[in-house]
């Protein structure tokens, strides 16, 4: 999955990355499924061995476009992992008291602790997304966040945090259906908000703001994957490959026990 990785200092164009595309994988949807309930299976494996080493902490950031699948990712790549050692932090408009501190405030609180794996679906990174398109903060103010950001990431990775951060790339003609989707079943009705057509028409001003964010952001501490997202089958395969190839990476260990079992007999 290395063609994904946004290399430092890279400039990004995002039309020139294929949503559709399937890498080097070309055993089809059926073939992929039957590859990902593979990986789950060692991702369950990993993500136990991370817990009960407590050594090493793991922080997934998801981006995307509305109807860019961080939901349905979150469901299909860690549906097997134990919730003791996992966790999902949302970030929404913020509250009061969140507004009355740096932005960074509260997503500080949210990073993982010691056998943690911690899932941002959104995260940080909006306070250069959203509030740049919608102008609710100057130019000044959003511009100077990319060095602080990168800072922050590298304050985590140097006390011990491994940072994968993965940009679901969906086209156009792709959000239109699956926004139509949305609204043509009454059993997901409740995710559509009449808002997201208002959102829709700022896609240029996002890809924008998101080729922004992948050149500047991206470092060898804390990686940008673009993640082709039209085919959602593929999108959980190479999401999955990369945090299996990063845990395996880490050479864990099982603790052992901090009590002396020599000689224990169970009767």
């Amino acid at each position: 999955m290395k063609q994904y990785l946004v290399k430092p200092e890279t400039k990004v164009k995002l039309s020139k990355w294929d949503p559709n595309d399937t890498g080097d994988f070309k055993g089809g949807k059926e073939e992929g499924l039957a590859k990902l309930e593979k990986l789950n299976g060692k991702l369950e494996t990993l993500q136990e061995l991370m817990f009960a080493e407590h050594k090493h902490k793991v922080l997934v950031v998801l981006q995307a476009m509305d109807t860019g699948g961080k939901d349905g990712t979150i469901r299909r790549v860690f549906d097997r992992v134990n919730p003791a050692g996992v966790r999902v932090a949302s970030f929404k408009a913020p509250t009061e008291e969140e507004l009355d501190h740096d932005y960074l405030w509260r997503v500080h609180k949210q990073v993982p602790g010691k056998g943690e794996l911690v899932v941002f679906n959104r995260s940080h990174y909006e306070d250069v997304l959203v509030v740049r398109v919608h102008n609710y903060v100057p130019p000044e103010v959003w511009g100077k966040r990319f060095d602080q950001i990168n800072e922050f990431e590298r304050t985590l990775a140097e006390n011990g945090t491994t940072i994968l951060k993965f940009y679901l790339h969906i086209d156009l003609d792709e959000q239109k259906e699956r926004l139509q989707a949305r609204l043509d079943d009454p059993t997901k009705r409740w995710k559509f908000r009449l808002g997201d057509l208002e959102e829709r028409k700022l896609w240029p001003e996002y890809m924008k703001a998101f080729e922004d964010v992948l050149s500047k952001t991206s470092t060898e501490y804390a990686p940008w994957y673009i993640i082709p997202a039209n085919r959602k089958w593929f999108r959980d395969l190479a999401i999955s490959s990369v945090l299996v190839d990063t845990l395996e990476g880490l050479n864990m260990k099982y603790p052992e026990s901090e009590e002396n079992l020599d000689g224990v007999v169970i009767e």
